[in-house]
Parts: C-alpha cells; sequence; structure tokens
C-alpha cells in the first residue's frame, strides 16, 4: 500500500468544519461563564451535571487519536480482539455504578488524591498526585497530541511539530477559560460529531468491500477476509503468526487469545479489571471528575450506564476499521515485523484518503478534531486540579483563596500544555504503535494503586505503611520485570504481554500491601470511617435508582451486560469457526 498525496478539502468540508469549531465554542463559552467564583464551580462544575453530560463526557475524554489512530492500527494487526478494551469496561462500570459512586459521592472528596489522604496518609496522597501528573503528561496529553499531529501531517501535507502545536493551543483553550463545565458540555457535543465522523469512515469502508452490493454483502466479505483462510490474507497472519500471538495459529475474529498474546492474554482478563481498568476509570482523575460533578448519586450512576452503551458500540468505528483496512490491504502484514505496527497506525489514514469524498472530509476532520480535543480538555482540567488542590494547596498555600486557587488551576493548565507539546514531538522517536506506547504505560502506573485502593476501602486492617510500601514494590517489580525480558533471552512467553506483567504487579502488590499492614500498628480510627471504608453492614446500593421501572438505572445497567455478553458470545471464536466449517 503506497503513501497518498496529501488530499485537499472543498467548500463544504471547511463550511462543516468552521460549523463544528462555532458550535463546540458556543457550548463550551455559554456553560463556561460565570465558572470562576469557586474551587467547586471550576474544577467539579458546580456539581451540577447531569447524567447525560456525565456520560457523554466520560467517554469523550477517553476517546482520542489512541483509538482514531492508535487503536485501528492494532485492530488492523490483531483482529476483533483488540475490542476488548471497551468492552471490557462492563465489569469496571458495574463496579463503578453498585460500589465505588455511591461511596465516592459520600466521602465528598474533589479528587482522588485527597481520598487517598483521608484512608492512609499524606505521603500516599503526594505519590499518587505525582504520578498522576506526571502520567496525563506523558501517556495522554503528549500521546493524544501526537496522534493528532500524525493524522494532520499525513492527510494534509503540514509540518508535524506546527500541527501539535496548533492543536494543543487550540484543543486547551476552552478547558483553561472554563473549567469542568467547560469540557463536560463541550465533550457531550464533541461525542456527537466524533460519532457521526467516525461512523461515515466504516461506512464507506464497509460500501468499498461491497463491490456492487449492500452494505450487509460488505461486512460479509470483511468477516471472511479476516477468517484468514485463503489468499493473502491467510499469508499475512501465517507469515507473522508467532508475533502474533505466540503459537501456531491464530484467530482474527476471537476476543478471547493465548496466555502468550501481547494485548489481551485471556490470563490477564479478570485481573486486568482490578489493575488497569478499576485505575483508568476510578483512580483516574481525568475520568472520574465527571462522576464527581454529577448532580447526583442518580444522575452519576445514570452516566455511567450511558457512558457503558456507548462502549457497546464504540468498537464500530475504532475497531471495524482496522478489519476493513486489513480486508482491502492484506499487504500491510505482508512486511518485516517490526514495520507493521508504524504501518498500521497510519493505514486508517490511507483509508480516509482513498474512501472519503470531498463533502465529507470536512465531517471526518470536525470528529478527529473533537477526539483530540475532548481528551485534552479533560486531562488538562483534571492534572491542573489535582496540581491544585493536591500539591500547591496542601504543601504550599493551605489558607489560599477559592480566586487565588482558580487562578492558580489557569496557569498551570497553560504550563502542563506547553510541557505536553514539546514531549509530543519526540513520540515518534520511540518506535512501535501509539496504541501500544499508551497501554504499556498504563499498565505499569496502574496495578500498585488499583491494589492499594482496593484494599483499602474493603479492609480496614490495611494500613498507610502496607500502602506506601506496596506501592515502592510496584514501581520497583515494574522496571525489574522490564529489565529482565531485556537481559534475558529465555523468558517464559507469558511474561511478555504487558498485560500479564499488569496482572502479575497487582497480585503481588496486594500480597505485599497484605502482610506489611498485618505486621504494622492497624490505622487510626479517624482513618477507617464509614466515609473511607465500605461499611458492609450499613451499605445501601439502592438508593436514587429511578422512580420508574423505564428510568431505573437497574433496567438499563441489565440491558448493557446482556448486550455485552451477546458480544461475547458472538465473537468467541465460535461462532464464525462453526460458519467456516
Amino acid at each position: 500500500m503506497a503513501d497518498s498525496q496529501a488530499f485537499s478539502l472543498g467548500l463544504w468540508d471547511y463550511t462543516a468544519f468552521v460549523a463544528y469549531f462555532l458550535g463546540l465554542s458556543a457550548v463550551s463559552y455559554w456553560f463556561g461563564r460565570n465558572e470562576r467564583g469557586s474551587t467547586t464551580d471550576y474544577f467539579l462544575a458546580g456539581k451540577r451535571l447531569p447524567w447525560y453530560v456525565v456520560g457523554g463526557s466520560f467517554v469523550g475524554s477517553n476517546i482520542s487519536t489512541e483509538h482514531f489512530i492508535g487503536m485501528i492500527g492494532a485492530a488492523t494487526v490483531y483482529g476483533i480482539c483488540v475490542a476488548m478494551m471497551e468492552w471490557m469496561n462492563v465489569a469496571t462500570f458495574s463496579l463503578l455504578i453498585w460500589f465505588f459512586i455511591p461511596f465516592l459521592l459520600a466521602s465528598r472528596v474533589f479528587t482522588i488524591p485527597e481520598f487517598l489522604e483521608r484512608r492512609f496518609s499524606l505521603s500516599l496522597r503526594q505519590m499518587f498526585a505525582a504520578v498522576t501528573v506526571i502520567s496525563n503528561v506523558v501517556a495522554f496529553l503528549a500521546a493524544v497530541l501526537y496522534g493528532g499531529g500524525v493524522a494532520i501531517e499525513k492527510l494534509f501535507g503540514f509540518d508535524l511539530w506546527l500541527s501539535i502545536i496548533v492543536l494543543g493551543v487550540v484543543a486547551g483553550g476552552w478547558a483553561i477559560y472554563g473549567g469542568l463545565s467547560s469540557v463536560a458540555w463541550g465533550d457531550l457535543f464533541m461525542v456527537v460529531v466524533m460519532v457521526c465522523g467516525g461512523l461515515a469512515v466504516t461506512l464507506l469502508g464497509l460500501n468499498a468491500l461491497a463491490g456492487d452490493g449492500s452494505l450487509v454483502d460488505g461486512f460479509r466479505v470483511m468477516l471472511e477476509r479476516n477468517r484468514a483462510t485463503s489468499g493473502a490474507w491467510s499469508d499475512a497472519v501465517a507469515l507473522h503468526v508467532r508475533q502474533l500471538a505466540g503459537t501456531d495459529s491464530y484467530n482474527r475474529l476471537s476476543v478471547f487469545q493465548p496466555a502468550s498474546h501481547p494485548i489481551v492474554p485471556w490470563t490477564s482478563l479478570l485481573l486486568s479489571i482490578f489493575s488497569i481498568s478499576v485505575w483508568y476509570n476510578v483512580l483516574n482523575q481525568f475520568m472520574i471528575q465527571r462522576v464527581l460533578g454529577a448532580r447526583d448519586g442518580y444522575h452519576a450512576r445514570m452516566g455511567i450506564v450511558f457512558a457503558g452503551f456507548m462502549k457497546v458500540f464504540l468498537p464500530a468505528i475504532v475497531v471495524l476499521p482496522g478489519l476493513i483496512l486489513f480486508a482491502l490491504h492484506p499487504e500491510l502484514l505482508l512486511q518485516p515485523w517490526e514495520d507493521v505496527r508504524p504501518a498500521a497506525d497510519r493505514g486508517y489514514i490511507h483509508l480516509l484518503q482513498t474512501l472519503m469524498p470531498i463533502g465529507l472530509r470536512g465531517l471526518f476532520l470536525a470528529g478527529l478534531f473533537g477526539a483530540i480535543q475532548s481528551t485534552v480538555n479533560a486531562v488538562l482540567n483534571s492534572t491542573a486540579t489535582v496540581f491544585t488542590l493536591d500539591i500547591y494547596q496542601r504543601l504550599l498555600r493551605p489558607g489560599a483563596s477559592d480566586k487565588h486557587l482558580v487562578n492558580v488551576g489557569v496557569v498551570s493548565s497553560a504550563a502542563i500544555l506547553a510541557v505536553a507539546i514539546v514531549l509530543a514531538g519526540f513520540i515518534g522517536r520511540l518506535g512501535g504503535g501509539l496504541f501500544i506506547y499508551i497501554q504499556t504505560l498504563y499498565a505499569f502506573f496502574a496495578p500498585p494503586f488499583a491494589a492499594v485502593f482496593l484494599l483499602g476501602i474493603l479492609w480496614r486492617r490495611v494500613n498507610s505503611c502496607g500502602a506506601v510500601t506496596a506501592v515502592i514494590f510496584g514501581f520497583v517489580f515494574g522496571i525489574a520485570v522490564k529489565l529482565y525480558l531485556e537481559a534475558v533471552v529465555d523468558h517464559p512467553a507469558w511474561l511478555e504481554p504487558y498485560a500479564n506483567q499488569a496482572a502479575l504487579n497487582w497480585l503481588l502488590c496486594c500480597l505485599v500491601c497484605t502482610f506489611v499492614s498485618l505486621a504494622t500498628a492497624p490505622p487510626r480510627p479517624d482513618q477507617v470511617g464509614d466515609d473511607v471504608t465500605i461499611n458492609w453492614a450499613k451499605l445501601n446500593i439502592f438508593d436514587n435508582l429511578g422512580a420508574t421501572w423505564y428510568t431505573s438505572v437497574v433496567t438499563w445497567w441489565l440491558l448493557f451486560v446482556v448486550l455485552i455478553a451477546g458480544l461475547f458470545v458472538l465473537f468467541s471464536g465460535l461462532v464464525f469457526s462453526a460458519a467456516t466449517g
């Protein structure tokens, strides 16, 4: 597949993009006005967000170039199993709805580091705050800006550095202006644009596969070619079968993969819920902040249910294009392995160049820009929140006024954005795919804190000494594993996938935290109150669930779970294998 020249935009493309930008600006300005009066207004949107904004912003904050570029590239290489990154959220979302949301709202905290201090100690709060700021800048902001810069460079021929700078400045502006309220309402607007733009690409891809047939015919062709039972598709999988899964065969249409799979080994699926997924969806400030800003418990829970339904359908725009790309261009995998993943990351751009007609390109450009902007806004706002409240106020200015803290949040947002822009320009030199880069960082940061958070709220005997020791151990262990894999050629194949490393790290951190806590003094009574640990005798998870059955959290949550279960069965590797037979 040869690289195409940058394509041009027509009048309707410019019209669509300008309309998007004006609409976003109007929404962000309107809901961000008068939001600098207090820290609650600026950092938590005055706790006035309705459920559809909570859910839309929750997903909008998550979807970015990591998905439109990196995840689609990974799906091109590995197949449908990449969708597990979206569908396995059913477990964490269920935990959020039934346990974590009632609990976190009752604690009335602004940030997760603040919660960790109340449960454990100031030292753990500062450790987590520092890790949050670093991971937000390195694993989120820089990667998102780099992915967006690459897309614009390849599409329109702009300089990469210029693309990154313009994206950063334009995308981060509304977060600095109006805080979480601007971010959350703007996210809802951008999610609609993202879905429309992404779905247009998927439909055009299926149409290209269909030839003179219908979209259903195109879908059937996509499935048939991704079975890789004949022709160039079979040759492509056979050439790299050992790198794809470490086995002698590979099923691109199964979400359940061997223990040696580099992205979603079956061995990590359960434990990754409690490590990477809990850290990302619960401990990650830029995700949970919109939940903390909800009107009440009902709106917070229904927001996550709404986000869950979007996760059900998101693979249609962030995974299916990868399957379509493989069906159209199996030669992407008929090259040396070290070239496959970077080429796959560029593949989505090629798909746009060859399939997207003038008139729809502006819609996609708006969708891509919306994906970038939603994540940049969310990460900027949350990072500034953590820096301002958990580092600046807690350590330097405990008595600072609300107005002063809001000003610090504005200035720190600008500084954080500048650092991320500089780092973004160097990510391309690291090699490998964008999606793999980001997921590997998650697997390093997540396990220690996820382990101590879960143990801390479930078991009152866990103390600060055990938690701090486990976190330090987790980071040392994570580095040691990387060094071991580099130094020892004959290492176990199951240890290679980063997801397995994260699962093992989480288990060991749980053990370390348990043993050290039992060997040292128990926590103080104020560290284990009902606001920071679960009181199973008093826990009531059935409050604020909705007045009628059709507005009930239970009804819609059950439907969400049933849909995900159906997808697991459909793509279990059995249905399409039987169809082939």
